[in-house]
């Protein structure tokens, strides 16, 4: 069976563009008849397949719906019925599973996520700001002419002149092989994955059709996105490496220890030792590796590393790690922290995430749970992501050595939850049959 593309969406599975800006957008729909108009305005400037990699598109987004705002819009009790339990719950109600605790519990974020007030949630992406104004002119346009529409929250994001993350690491460069799609993924080892695994309507890894949302008409060709605000703690970051090294040298390592890369997006995997910006710039090399060929033990890339957590490969662990594979797309907003600056200057600065997937508990969720807040899998029981994990002070990490391993202690928590939504993606004809619905 083909797919679809053409149905689909093509902020859901398209790369971002390099280098990046956009924003994201919440609406609140206070009335369901306006809601619909909403979507008739807005169904013209929706693409499907898969958007110009080589930034000859304008802007390229999405337009996705939380269970609230499907309900807001009047879709048929049986119909919100058949999505799954973790969708109708919301992130902000399933918190302590995916390890938003302490100081990112819910009581703590940003208004309005959780609140059930997001019901429809927008972004752009486009090459550079000229583009992504004319595409968002054309957006403001339907929405701001739409009474019983309101914009609740607005967050802009963009590429730093770095390239890099704020905590000063390339991002985005590992993308899964997608079976049918005609992108081929980043790792030229990597079998292809099922696109049940991303995209409903079609097998997934398990050789079945992922549980759908009914009408077909409504599921088929949609995906689930989990949209997340992460604060990132960077003087904590630099604070932290200063303290549990004596050279700048040793801190490099340790930074690239707990990533699983070094700053420019060389793997450890590849580049033990050092730095590596020319293998970096290599597309065909970056992420030509595997782990349980050279590195089971985890002497280069330490098996509780953030990029080998959240992708093991084949790595030796507990369980199928492609049954649990994402789209990630993380985009950064704020200003960078100074180089070098050791101090918090106040300002609010990290990412905001978008994971996708046909199954939200057993890849966003199961992640979350099991991968990033848990050790188990990797034979560390109570050791977490050092980077993205939930430390609260009392956090380590396990980093093998010879002769005797390394362990980091009294790691503070590196990232703060400012707030999340689990989102679907429907397909371009979903959203007709979402404007056409009548009470």
């Amino acid at each position: 069976m083909g797919i679809e593309i053409d149905d689909i969406q093509s902020g859901a599975l398209s790369p971002r563009p390099v280098p990046y800006v956009g924003r994201f957008i919440f609406l609140r729909v206070d009335d369901r008849h306006a809601g619909r108009a909403l979507l008739r305005r807005l169904l013209p400037a929706t693409s499907g397949g898969l958007a110009g990699v080589d930034g000859s598109q304008g802007a390229w987004g999405a337009v996705a719906f939380t269970y609230q705002g499907l309900r807001a819009l009047g879709v048929p009790q049986e119909s919100l019925d058949s999505f799954p339990e973790a969708f109708r719950q919301g992130m902000a109600a399933r918190a302590d599973r995916i390890g938003d605790v302490g100081e990112s519990a819910p009581t703590h974020w940003e208004q309005p996520f959780g609140t059930g007030d997001v019901h429809v949630a927008l972004s752009a992406l486009s090459p550079d700001a000229a583009r992504l104004d004319k595409a968002l002119e054309r957006a403001r346009i339907v929405y701001q002419d739409t009474p019983g529409v309101q914009v609740i929250w607005q967050q802009e994001v963009r590429q730093l002149p770095t390239g890099r993350t704020t905590f000063g690491f390339r991002d985005g460069i590992s993308h899964p092989n997608i079976e049918g799609l005609g992108l081929p993924g980043s790792n030229p080892r990597e079998a292809p994955i099922k696109a049940g695994e991303f995209i409903l309507g079609y097998p997934d890894e398990t050789g079945h059709l992922p549980p759908m949302p009914s009408p077909d008409a409504l599921g088929r060709n949609g995906t689930y996105v989990a949209v997340r605000k992460i604060h990132t703690k960077v003087a904590a970051w630099r604070q932290y490496l200063r303290a549990n090294t004596s050279s700048a040298q040793e801190e490099a390592l340790l930074a690239a220890k707990m990533v699983g890369r070094w700053p420019s997006g060389a793997p450890l995997e590849l580049s033990p030792e050092h730095d590596d910006p020319e293998l970096a710039a290599d597309p065909h090399r970056v992420n030509d590796f595997l782990y349980r060929e050279k590195d089971d033990r985890g002497f280069r890339c330490p098996a509780g590393a953030h990029i080998r957590r959240v992708n093991p490969r084949d790595a030796a662990i507990i369980g199928d790690a492609r049954m649990h594979r994402l789209i990630r797309r993380g985009t950064t907003y704020g200003p960078p922290l100074p180089e070098g600056v050791l101090e918090d200057d106040g300002a609010d600065r990290g990412l905001i995430g978008v994971f996708v997937g046909a199954h939200l508990e057993r890849q966003f969720e199961f992640i979350k749970a099991e991968w990033v807040n848990d050790g188990n899998f990797i034979g560390y029981p109570g050791d977490k992501d050092p980077v993205a994990g939930h430390h609260g002070g009392t956090g380590g990490a396990t980093i093998p050595e010879k002769p005797v391993r390394h362990r980091l202690q009294n790691m503070p928590s590196f990232v703060v939850t400012r707030g999340g939504e689990y989102c679907f993606v429907p397909g371009l004809r979903a959203m007709r049959w979402l404007a056409e619905l009548e009470d």
